[in-house]
């Protein structure tokens, strides 16, 4: 692909990529999803359960993870580990889409942190996500349990495991202890 080719351009290039690769669209390049560990992936998976479990019975939106996003003509494709999308920005009669990107912005997006993400690839990240028009985007760190949550990008309280993760604005009434996410009862094998 040539530099400088335009997220949509990118697609047609996917033909030539594995269907199964998780990949994100950045400045035109079809650019890897780098490997996730086990903890991180299990974090991701709960808390997109968390999400999803609450704004399906509030009937006000879902939570997906690992989705891929169009943020429109020159901004990149993101794949968040977990996101949602409200019935506002996309309507739950309105059927997600059957194509490889999912054109709309959520209000939340999280990333979590796994060993092999860097600090400038994060940053990088939730700055994308503001520029798109995402609300929040939470930065889950396992190592330390701390999860960044960023109401914009020079806006960000630090959580630790003794507190609790809220959805307002966007999801009200979803409340969700770090020690339950990080699971720190648990004992290590």
């Amino acid at each position: 692909m040539t530099q400088g080719a335009t997220p949509r351009q990118a697609h047609t290039a996917l033909s030539s990529v594995e269907s199964d690769l998780l990949y994100e669209v950045v400045d035109g390049q079809i650019v890897e999803k780098k490997p996730i560990g086990a903890y991180e992936i299990l974090i991701g998976s709960f808390l997109n359960t968390c999400l999803d479990g609450f704004a399906r019975a509030s009937n006000c939106g879902r939570a997906v993870s690992e989705m891929l996003f169009d943020f429109g003509a020159e901004l990149s494709q993101r794949r968040p580990d977990v996101a949602y999308v409200s019935c506002e920005r996309w309507s739950r009669q309105r059927r997600v889409p059957r194509t490889q990107a999912w054109a709309v912005v959520p209000e939340l997006a999280v990333e979590v942190i796994s060993p092999s993400n860097t600090f400038e690839e994060v940053v990088s990240k939730v700055h994308e996500y503001f520029q798109a028009g995402v609300q929040h985007v939470w930065v889950v760190a396992p190592p330390q349990q701390q999860v960044y949550v960023y109401q914009s990008p020079s806006n960000i309280r630090v959580l630790n495991v003794q507190d609790e993760l809220t959805g307002e604005p966007f999801l009200p009434g979803f409340r969700l202890r770090l020690s339950e996410l990080f699971d720190v009862e648990a004992k290590e094998a």
